[in-house]
C-alpha cells in the first residue's frame, strides 16, 4: 500500500497543521448540523480527507449512503464519456440532452434522495474549480431548494473560480500550507514506523523533502516513500519540480539573462495555456527564486506585486513590470 493511503488521517485528530479549521469542523459535525462550506486552500493541506472524517463524524455507518463526491474537473474535462463509464450514473445518464443538462440532473437527484438516520446528506464537489458558471448558476438554484435535506461542500484551490452567487452561500475555510516543522515531525514519525532505528534518511535529507514539498504534505510523504528506495537522492528537487514550476523557472533564467520577452511569453503561457491566475503564477516563480536566489530585492519586488495585484489592478501589466523591476535592479 501506497503510504499516502497507509498514513492518510482517519478522524479529525490525525490531520496535522489545521487546527483551527479541525476544531470548526468537528464541532459542527459534533453539533449535528453544518452550513454549505466552501474550503479552499493548496494542494496537500487536508481538504479532501477533513470531508471524509466530517462525513464519518456525521454519519457514522450511513456514511457512504449519505455522501455523494462528484470529481468535477473530471466530469468536465472527459465530458459524457465520464457519465457514460461511472456506474453511478448510468440511471441518471441521457445520451440525448447536453453535459450541462446531465449534470443538473444528477446533482439534482442526489440532493433530492431522502437521507438516512439524519436531516441532510452532502454533496462534494472536489475540484470544483473545473466548474463552469453555467454549472454553478444550476447548483446555486438547487441550493436553495434542497437546503432542508442537502448541504453542499466545495473543496478547490482556486477559491476566484466561484462565483459570488456560490460561495456568499457558503461558510469558508481556507487550509494553511503545513509549516515545515509539522511536515518533518511527520516524516520521521514514518520513517521510525517503518525501519524503527534503522532510517535510510539522515536528518538533512528529511529536511530537503521538507523544503521540496512547500507545505504539501500528500507530496511530503510521496517524495519520502521515493526517497527511501532510491539509490541517488541528489537530484530530488529536478524530480519533484512540476511542469509550471519549470515554465516559471525558466522565466526566471530569462529575466536573469536581460531576455524579457522570453520571460514574457512563459508568463503568458502560464496564465492562458495553463490558466494559473496571477497569484498562482506569482506563487510558482516565487518558489523559483527561493531555490535559485537568496536576493532581498526580489523577495521585495515580488511583494510589491503581490500587494498590487490584491487591489485588482492588471495582472499582466503589473507581472511585466515586476520582471522589468527585478531585471534593472538585480540583475542590470
Amino acid at each position: 500500500m501506497l503510504w499516502i493511503e497507509k498514513y492518510r488521517p482517519n478522524v479529525f485528530e490525525e490531520i496535522l497543521g489545521q487546527d483551527p479549521v479541525v476544531t470548526h469542523l468537528k464541532n459542527a459535525a459534533l453539533s449535528g448540523n453544518i452550513p454549505h462550506l466552501l474550503l479552499t486552500g493548496p494542494a496537500g493541506t487536508g481538504k479532501s480527507v477533513s470531508v471524509e472524517c466530517l462525513a464519518h463524524l456525521l454519519f457514522s455507518e450511513r456514511t457512504e449512503e449519505n455522501l455523494t463526491i462528484i470529481q468535477a474537473a473530471d466530469l468536465f474535462e472527459q465530458g459524457k464519456k465520464y457519465l457514460e463509464s461511472d456506474e453511478r450514473y448510468v440511471h441518471l445518464y441521457r445520451r440525448d440532452q447536453s453535459l450541462l443538462s446531465n449534470f443538473k440532473n444528477i446533482t439534482r437527484w442526489y440532493a433530492s434522495i431522502r437521507p438516512l438516520d439524519s436531516e441532510f446528506r452532502i454533496i462534494v464537489f472536489e475540484g470544483a474549480s473545473a466548474l463552469t458558471r453555467e454549472a454553478q448558476q444550476g447548483i446555486r438554484r438547487i441550493m436553495e431548494r434542497y437546503s432542508r435535506t442537502c448541504r453542499f461542500i466545495f473543496v478547490t484551490s482556486r477559491p476566484s473560480a466561484i462565483i459570488p452567487a456560490v460561495s456568499s452561500r457558503c461558510l469558508p475555510f481556507f487550509f494553511v500550507p503545513v509549516s515545515n516543522e509539522v511536515i518533518a515531525g511527520r516524516l520521521n514519525t514514518i520513517l521510525h514506523t517503518e525501519f524503527g532505528d534503522n532510517a535510510p534518511l539522515s536528518a538533512d535529507e528529511v529536511d530537503l523533502i521538507v523544503q521540496v514539498a512547500g507545505g504539501d504534505m500528500r507530496k511530503a510523504v510521496m517524495l519520502l516513500e521515493v526517497s527511501t528506495g532510491a539509490g541517488d537522492r541528489s537530484d530530488l528537487v529536478r524530480c519533484s519540480q512540476t511542469e509550471t514550476g519549470q515554465i516559471a523557472a525558466a522565466a526566471l533564467a530569462a529575466v536573469c539573462g536581460g531576455d524579457m520577452p522570453a520571460a514574457i511569453r512563459r508568463f503568458e503561457t502560464l496564465l492562458i495555456e495553463y490558466g494559473l491566475t496571477s497569484r498562482e503564477v506569482l506563487h510558482e516563480f516565487r518558489t523559483a527564486v527561493r531555490r535559485e536566489y537568496n536576493d532581498p530585492r526580489l523577495a521585495i519586488a515580488i511583494a510589491d506585486t503581490d500587494y498590487t495585484l490584491t487591489h485588482g489592478n492588471n495582472e499582466y501589466l503589473q507581472l511585466n513590470a515586476m520582471m522589468a523591476r527585478i531585471s534593472s535592479e538585480v540583475f542590470s
